[in-house]
């Protein structure tokens, strides 16, 4: 049997799925994995066993190292506090340096090899000498990644209309398209406080919900009866 495991990077992202013939944990488990980005630590969620003869689609060439111990587990609380203070120190330099971006999070790499920092903003921001800066302020690789609206509500969290959680900020591993037809094949008003989310941008659970409506539809519709056949 193939061990499939499913594991998120972070608090708020894509569940990423890796295999492992030998490798035994349970969810909820911290993993230390070999990533493209580096070596990181992530969070179990998900446990599958399936046939070797079955290797689904999705699975990532990654390399998972080990069971994060104790002293990993210092690691990463440690770097958690580190992403604060960073966090802080970037949002001053962004205002010293007059630039015309908001910085929503900080992600500090397991092996402390690089530091991510992802930022929201109307359009292109040349910030090639603030990145050699903060490179010289925190000793490491720096990257800074332009997001959306979506991922920066995603983010922040919220409550949505129907006043729960933001589907994006808790079960949604990722963003799919979402068209107005959606919205008009649920009877939904066309009113943009009605079908938009806090984003500003057609609320997911449209797009979820879509095949749910449309079963209802094709159950309700009158059955055409075929003529009797003529002798």
């Amino acid at each position: 049997m193939l061990n499939i495991l499913g594991v998120k990077f972070r608090d708020i992202g894509k569940i990423y799925y890796y295999s492992s013939e030998d490798f035994k944990c349970s969810i909820g488990d911290f993993l230390i994995v070999l990533t493209k980005r580096g070596l990181e630590n992530g969070l179990v969620k998900v446990i599958k066993e399936l046939p070797s003869s079955c290797v689904p689609e999705g699975i990532n060439n990654g390399k998972i190292i080990r069971k994060a111990t104790i002293k990993d587990l210092g690691e990463i609380q440690k770097n958690k506090q580190l992403e604060k203070k960073f966090h802080e120190t970037c949002k001053q330099k962004i205002d010293e340096h007059n630039l015309k971006m908001k910085l929503i999070e900080t992600e500090y790499l397991f092996d402390r090899s690089k530091l991510i920092f992802y930022f929201v903003a109307n359009g292109r921001v040349d910030f090639r000498n603030f990145v050699k800066e903060l490179a010289y302020i925190f000793k490491t690789r720096i990257e800074l990644r332009q997001i959306g609206v979506r991922d920066e509500t995603r983010i922040m969290g919220g409550l949505g209309i129907c006043g729960k959680s933001l589907c994006c900020s808790t079960f949604l591993n990722d963003f799919q398209s979402v068209s107005v037809k959606m919205a008009k094949d649920q009877n939904i008003t066309l009113s943009p406080s009605k079908i938009s989310g806090i984003c500003g941008r057609l609320m997911c659970c449209l797009k979820f919900e879509e095949n749910s409506y449309l079963d209802n539809i094709y159950n309700q519709s009158p059955q055409i009866e075929s003529p009797p056949e003529i002798n």
